[in-house]
């Protein structure tokens, strides 16, 4: 075990669970992805029910972020970033979780009545969401990150969580990206630079 997570041990910890959505995580919506990059989706999406189940039972908070990208309002950043154009059609078929979509919906894991629920408009759950205050309100001191994907959402949200002031833990067996290489990369940045990597079984017993 790292020996910083025994020093969580009495300090009030969430699960933030970011982005489990169809677009993301169902099969369905990945089938332009190798069989072994939808296999390693597949397996987080379970450590991130796992992680859901082993936290509620403990009586930890569970706070959700979910991308909600309004169909008449694009990020005109992201899309200078991928391409296109003033004038393009959009939103465009493969864009994700667009407001009133499939794509938007839940997936494999939904939130309990009473558990806290932000929209988030860009890549970072911090991001004019309020979240901050909301985990402050609460008390909580650290955070054990979970959700898809290791590359962009959680590593930007974990990330920002850390620089909020907020002890980080992103959990390894409960994360995954559509490419081995970037999560695992992914995963090597945050270690370097704003939270410990550790599986599940580490951290349940902090809760």
């Amino acid at each position: 075990m790292d020996p910083r997570l025994p020093r969580l041990a009495g300090r009030r910890g969430a699960l933030l669970v970011v982005d489990v959505q169809r677009s993301f995580a169902d099969p369905a919506f990945l089938t332009d992805l190798p069989g072994p990059a939808r296999a390693d989706v597949a397996a987080a999406v379970g450590g991130i029910v796992r992680a859901v189940a082993a936290a509620r039972a403990a009586g930890t908070a569970v706070v959700w972020v979910r991308l909600r990208v309004p169909p008449t309002d694009p990020w005109e950043a992201s899309n200078w970033f991928r391409g296109l154009a003033p004038g393009d059609d959009w939103p465009t078929a493969w864009e994700p979780c667009v407001e009133g979509t499939p794509g938007a919906e839940g997936y494999a894991v939904e939130p309990a009545d009473g558990e806290l629920v932000l929209t988030k408009r860009t890549y970072d759950g911090f991001a004019g969401t309020g979240l901050a205050d909301r985990l402050r309100e609460r008390g909580v001191e650290w955070l054990a990150v979970a959700g898809l994907t290791s590359d962009c959402c959680v590593l930007e949200t974990a990330g920002s969580a850390f620089t909020h002031g907020f002890r980080t833990v992103v959990l390894a067996d409960a994360t995954a990206a559509h490419d081995r290489r970037a999560h695992d990369a992914a995963l090597h940045v945050l270690s370097l630079h704003s939270a410990v990597v550790a599986d599940l079984d580490e951290v349940r017993a902090l809760w």
